[in-house]
């Protein structure tokens, strides 16, 4: 998956003095980066009824934001805003990623800008789907 099609934040740690990171999230790097793992790991069993590709290698999870009390948010879109599931969506989602053991509330936030367009697609969604 292309980094720039998905953002999940893993709040990298900033360079202090002699470009030693400096820490920016009460979790432990390790234990955020086996969160994020598995909150990616839990976006990908949420598919749109209609098309065979997760959602997460469809580009539709713009952002993830793990923050120090193990809250997440999710920003998120669909492929189009009439989308038939768009009030059941971030229902899933939410679900998906309350399963991930260790994550507090989860809030998903719906957002159409900017609008979701194939570029955003990993290329494993374009081979499933063949647009490569």
């Amino acid at each position: 998956m292309s980094e720039d099609a998905n953002t999940a934040e893993r709040k990298a740690a900033p360079e202090g003095v002699d470009g030693v990171p400096v820490q920016t999230s009460a979790i432990p790097q390790e234990e955020l980066d086996q969160l994020t793992d598995d909150i990616i790991a839990a976006l990908k069993t949420v598919y749109d009824p209609e098309i065979p590709v997760d959602i997460y290698e469809l580009g539709l999870i713009y952002k993830v934001d793990i923050s120090d009390d193990r809250d997440v948010v999710v920003d998120m879109t669909l492929t189009a805003p009439g989308c038939p599931v768009a009030g059941t969506m971030p229902v899933m989602v939410e679900d998906a990623v309350r399963t991930v053991e260790g994550i507090g509330d989860v809030r998903v936030n719906m957002t159409f800008d900017p609008p979701w367009d194939p570029s955003r697609m990993s290329d494993e969604a374009r081979v499933a789907l063949n647009m490569y």
